[in-house]
């Protein structure tokens, strides 16, 4: 009867254990995923324009005169994962636009678009905001060449940092207003921009497959 009551006992034991580690194993699902496995640190994810939208920079939150391109796409290395609830952190290494036209008079057209102070760092929290942020004494900077009537001319923006939405639904990041001051440039360059742009889907392509990203 005593070995009957300690094999019971033991197999109680061993049936509570198994009960509180897998809560535990649940809770170490990390903030980035790829095709249910972690993103691990030093692995590269990207994105283009989600299928059917533009970037835009435009001079008001509300108007549509500016600059508008097809083409635009991020590169990001992860460089700290933890477990949810938390913030990862990427280092924006690239980030390009193409294919863009303007329709702001006088403009005949956009030579180039480049994104300047790289690599800034971006930050991903479980609720899904996204930040990114230059370096130290540095700010988001875009630089706009465009062909106007009177030749070429350079327009320079800046922000101290822009602020995004990831979402699950269909694996994306979402700009919207993110608005820029004019730093340098001629009177052909509006004197704020509004930058809106959505990436997706966002993918691991460190990982076989290039498995889409998931924020937990």
């Amino acid at each position: 009867m005593r070995t009957r009551s300690l094999f019971a006992l033991v197999g109680v034991a061993a049936a509570l254990s198994v009960s509180a580690i897998s809560p535990a194993s649940a809770d170490d699902t990390p903030v980035l995923t790829a095709g249910g496995a972690a993103v691990a640190p030093g692995d590269v994810l990207t994105a283009s324009l989600a299928s059917g939208t533009k970037a835009t920079l435009y001079s008001s939150s509300t108007g549509t005169s500016g600059v508008s391109c097809a083409a635009s796409a991020f590169t990001a290395t992860a460089t700290d994962n933890p477990t949810a609830p938390g913030t990862a952190t990427e280092s924006l290494t690239a980030h390009t636009f193409g294919s863009c036209t303007s329709n702001v008079i006088g403009v005949l057209g956009v030579t180039s678009i480049t994104v300047n102070n790289l690599p800034y760092t971006t930050t991903v929290a479980s609720d899904g905001t996204v930040s990114v942020t230059p370096p130290t004494g540095s700010a988001v900077q875009t630089t706009v060449v465009l062909r106007t009537l009177l030749g070429s001319i350079t327009c320079v923006y800046q922000a101290p940092g822009l602020t995004g939405t990831a979402s699950n639904t269909d694996n994306s990041i979402t700009f919207t207003n993110q608005q820029f001051a004019k730093a340098s440039g001629s009177s052909l360059c509006f004197s704020n921009g509004y930058f809106t742009a959505k990436y997706a889907p966002v993918t691991d392509t460190t990982q076989s497959g290039s498995p889409v990203v998931t924020v937990n």
